[in-house]
């Protein structure tokens, strides 16, 4: 089992969102400016998402296929060796 702890920092983001200026980091001049996000950030609605599409097309680059039933688990045969990955958010 492992726990990914930064894995909603740094996703792709595939649509334009803008946000407020962080507390502690706004600029002076003007102060209603906002801030166009380029990567996802926690508490980012679309976060979760950006990084289970992320997470899988590096999984199945590995020859991972996606169990027909349940989106969230992974399985490859190698030889008589059976791998199965559970994903649960961001825990494997």
């Amino acid at each position: 089992q492992m726990d990914v702890k930064t894995a909603f920092l740094n996703g792709n983001i595939d649509e334009t969102i803008y946000m407020v200026q962080p507390e502690n980091f706004v600029s002076e001049e003007p102060k209603n400016m906002v801030c166009k996000l380029t990567k996802s950030i926690y508490g980012l609605k679309q976060a979760s998402r950006q990084w289970y599409h992320k997470f899988h097309q590096v999984i199945i680059s590995f020859g991972f296929e996606i169990n027909v039933v349940e989106d969230c688990v992974y399985h490859k045969f190698s030889g008589s060796r059976y791998i199965f990955l559970v994903l649960y958010v961001d825990d494997m």
